[in-house]
């Protein structure tokens, strides 16, 4: 076993030896000859923070389901088009979709923007 691994190891080493690295704030980069592209502007990196004296649980498909708690911040990097929902009335609901445009390097209150969406959500 541990010969396979420094055989791997050592391969893995020698397809990147030669490869021209730059670092930049991306989740997903793929190499392309030696050298390295990566895909710049498809995540954005946010905060969100719970201001309430609950813990707020939310789905992020294929990503994690976290628990918010009180008063406390999560920093995520969430692919641009991601949606993260909540659960209310028994239903899974809409409570952001992920912009560069509108939350990259955004802390967001998600206490407030939960009580707006349910407040929305009730009017209908």
């Amino acid at each position: 076993m541990n010969l396979l691994f420094t055989a791997l190891v050592t391969l893995l080493f020698s397809s990147f030896q030669n490869a021209n690295f730059v670092q930049v704030n991306s989740a997903e980069a793929f190499v392309e000859g030696t050298s390295l592209v990566l895909e710049k502007d498809t995540y954005v990196t946010l905060t969100f923070r719970n201001n309430s004296a609950k813990s707020i649980p939310l789905i992020i498909p294929t990503v994690m389901n976290p628990n918010l708690s009180p008063f406390s911040n999560s920093g995520v990097t969430l692919k641009i088009g991601q949606k993260v929902f909540f659960k209310y009335k028994g239903k899974k609901r809409v409570l952001i979709e992920i912009s560069k445009d509108n939350y990259d390097g955004e802390v967001l209150d998600v206490s407030k923007l939960l009580k707006q969406r349910k407040k929305a959500i009730d009017m209908k």
